[in-house]
């Protein structure tokens, strides 16, 4: 196990937080909430059909741990998603009836504060695990734009050891406006400051480093850059940078001698998804870097996604993730 994923459960452990799993039918799930509970990194709650989840667990030798069963439903819930989407028409029929949806009933319980977040797609869909988040819990904040992050652990190549670092949006939103990279990047900042505990360092990726080159999409990366700078003066934060200008220290005092931050950043922020998703997959793949994500974030609490290809241990670190975004653990508080 990496050096950060040891110090990620021990951070998130020192939270005592609660998660729900709302997949409870699926194995992987049910191996990771004995994980959980029995090194009590979080406390899970299941959510699936009560007598064969119950069994599972126990089989598992952790039956204590809590399960409920949507489909016995929750009027308390249903309400809520009735005021949630009222203005979508929403009965409180048709509200009893979502609620039976293990993904919408588990973040209900993530709206209502009865759990700090929720960890679901091991056997769902993206879209499905971000509908219920979005109908359920909504954006956060001075949020508009919902995106993920990648924690990308990364072998020495600046010297400082293993690193770090934050790739924006690598999942979600597929060609972001000026505005909604700035939304990305002020999401993935305050993230990190929670999830790595450490400072954020921004870099607004391009092909062009400070004018380098010329372009439409040069111009919407710089645009970004000056708003998140209006919007979070307090975050360090520069570009448009090419990714070398960015990283690597000698590299960045050549490209952009007058940038503080050029060759030190740990959030990189793509102007794409196309950039974003690739990039993730060649470090990953190439590099041998593990990678942890997507990551969602700019939600009210978190609500994340996992691949459908997640393994146990996947599932075990993004719930201490969806812990350490909700309530912070040690390090830098985000603002």
């Amino acid at each position: 196990m990496s050096g950060f994923r040891s110090t990620l459960r021990s951070r998130a452990a020192a939270c005592g937080g609660a998660v729900v799993l709302p997949e409870g039918h699926d194995a992987r799930t049910l191996d990771a909430a004995a994980i959980l509970h029995r090194e009590r990194l979080v406390r899970p709650i299941v959510l699936g059909p009560g007598e064969a989840t119950r069994a599972g667990l126990a089989e598992r030798g952790v039956p204590e741990v809590e399960v409920r069963d949507p489909e016995l439903g929750s009027e308390p819930l249903a309400e809520r998603l009735r005021e949630a989407r009222s203005h979508k028409g929403m009965t409180i029929e048709r509200a009893r009836s979502r609620v039976s949806d293990p993904l919408v009933y588990g973040a209900l319980l993530v709206a209502e504060g009865e759990v700090d977040g929720s960890v679901a797609g091991a056997d769902n869909a993206t879209a499905s695990v971000l509908r219920a988040a979005f109908w359920c819990v909504g954006p956060d904040e001075g949020i508009e734009t919902v995106s993920s992050s990648f924690y990308m652990i990364v072998p020495d190549f600046r010297g400082e050891g293993e690193e770090v670092l934050t790739f924006t949006d690598c999942a979600v939103v597929e060609h972001p406006t000026p505005a909604q990279l700035c939304d990305i990047a002020s999401a993935a900042a305050t993230a990190r400051a929670r999830v790595v505990g450490d400072t954020p360092k921004v870099a607004f990726l391009s092909y062009s480093t400070r004018g380098s080159a010329s372009g439409h999409t040069i111009d919407a990366v710089r645009e970004a850059r000056a708003l998140f700078r209006e919007r979070r003066p307090e975050v360090a934060a520069d570009g448009e940078f090419q990714a070398d200008a960015a990283l690597i220290p000698s590299v960045g005092a050549r490209k952009a001698p007058d940038s503080g931050l050029a060759g030190h950043a740990n959030v990189l922020v793509f102007p794409d998804l196309d950039a974003g998703n690739i990039a993730y997959k060649l470090v990953q793949r190439l590099g041998r870097a593990g990678a942890i994500g997507p990551i969602v974030q700019g939600l009210r609490r978190p609500c994340n996604d996992l691949s459908r290809g997640a393994s146990v241990e996947d599932i075990v670190d993004v719930a201490c993730i969806t812990v350490l975004q909700a309530l912070g653990g040690s390090g830098v508080a985000p603002s």
